[in-house]
């Protein structure tokens, strides 16, 4: 059993990327999916699909070095971060995204802040 799952699927796409593998698989979680579905649509991965038990994320390259250069997690679970939709923090100056979990579900943070909603600050991706 995992303490933290987020932190897990952020490790794995992490580290597959250091050894340059063409795709990673997670286990299954409606979050993750929302997550990757998140990366996929904000083009730091190439595609995904799930299956059953786990989840494969096509990962994606430009001139042979990672799209992602960083990954990191935020809220952890001995330390829960909350924002407001005013407080939602520019990634690498704009470079780069994160991702919150709100009442209305998983949302970038631009999106979210659109929607003028704060929640759970998960992580954050450049």
């Amino acid at each position: 059993m995992l303490t933290d799952p987020i932190a897990d699927m952020l490790t794995r796409i992490r580290n597959a990327h250091l050894a340059l593998h063409q795709e990673v698989s997670v286990p299954r979680s409606k979050m993750k999916e929302a997550i990757a579905l998140i990366l996929k649509a904000e083009g730091y991965v190439n595609d995904y699909t799930v299956g059953d038990r786990e989840i494969k994320i096509a990962l994606k390259y430009h001139q042979g070095k990672p799209v992602i250069a960083g990954l990191k997690k935020i809220s952890k679970p001995g330390r829960r971060v909350y924002v407001g939709a005013q407080e939602i923090p520019k990634v690498q100056n704009g470079l780069g995204i994160c991702i919150l979990s709100t009442s209305r579900g998983l949302l970038e943070g631009g999106a979210a802040k659109d929607a003028n909603t704060g929640g759970e600050l998960l992580c954050e991706i450049w």
